[in-house]
């Protein structure tokens, strides 16, 4: 079996005829006291790049841990793929999950692993595929994230900042995934990095078809990245839609976003 035989065919190009990835409806998080989200709804398109925004608090991260069963709401309903994610068992909710993949803020790569051992890891838990064409596979994500094969026989400690997000990248990408979910995926990098990281988003996409939910603060992210902006405020999704649409809607929150110089620097 070579590489080639072992990556599914993928659709590219944007968004697919309006077909709905993640659904989610009635969504409520309480935490004590704080209620964060309240009665949310909304729906992410098959093969688009959603940038998720709000200001702190808001609730970004908790909706993505919410969508991906690493938090319990206290009410609603979330589909991925069609499957009511809460009612799946879990043998079927292993099979869903085979089909996204996450990087998350802090990269959360294993510090005691390589970063050939971490792209290697979920294949070693979901899949039954050779050793030596699990290291060819772990390669080929690692140079799919932009990082030279130097790195893969490195630990999580050895390497940059940027460095780590592109290891945390090839592995979200080690079952290739349908659905990518990235979690302040250029915070702490510097513009450089982060325009190239919000380069490589943009062309694993259109490459492979993936739809990506993408958290972020980042203005130059979503100007150069995000076909739609989602924005989170309220408990709810304020305004979504695409992003010149968004930064037309009345709301202060959004107008102070969108209107200090560095939003425009970004739209422009």
């Amino acid at each position: 079996m070579t590489v080639a035989d072992a990556l599914p065919a993928r659709e590219t190009g944007g968004p697919t005829n309006g077909e709905i990835a993640v659904r989610v409806r009635g969504l409520v998080n309480r935490f004590g006291p704080k209620t964060v989200h309240e009665d949310l709804d909304l729906d992410m398109r098959k093969g688009e790049v959603l940038g998720v925004i709000g200001g702190s608090g808001t609730g970004k991260s908790v909706l993505l841990r919410s969508i991906v069963g690493l938090h319990t709401p206290n009410a609603g309903e979330i589909e991925v793929f069609g499957q009511k994610i809460t009612t799946l068992s879990r043998a079927e909710r292993i099979k869903v999950e085979r089909r996204w993949g996450v990087m998350f803020q802090d990269g959360a790569l294993f510090s005691t692993l390589t970063v050939r051992e971490n792209v290697m890891a979920p294949m070693v838990e979901h899949t039954r595929i050779p050793a030596p064409l699990m290291r060819e596979l772990a390669d080929l994500k690692i140079r799919l994230a932009g990082l030279e094969l130097e790195a893969a026989p490195k630990r999580p400690s050895d390497l940059s900042g940027g460095m780590r997000k592109r290891a945390a990248l090839a592995r979200a990408l080690a079952l290739d995934p349908e659905l990518l979910f990235l979690d302040e995926p250029t915070a702490g990098l510097d513009p450089i990095g982060a325009g190239k990281f919000d380069e490589l988003v943009r062309s694993l996409s259109n490459a492979l078809g993936l739809t990506v939910f993408l958290v972020t603060h980042d203005l130059d992210t979503l100007a150069a990245t995000c076909d739609r902006v989602a924005v989170l405020s309220d408990g709810k999704v304020l305004a979504i839609g695409p992003l010149d649409e968004v930064r037309e809607n009345p709301h202060p929150w959004i107008q102070e976003y969108f209107s200090g110089p560095r939003g425009r620097a970004a739209v422009r």
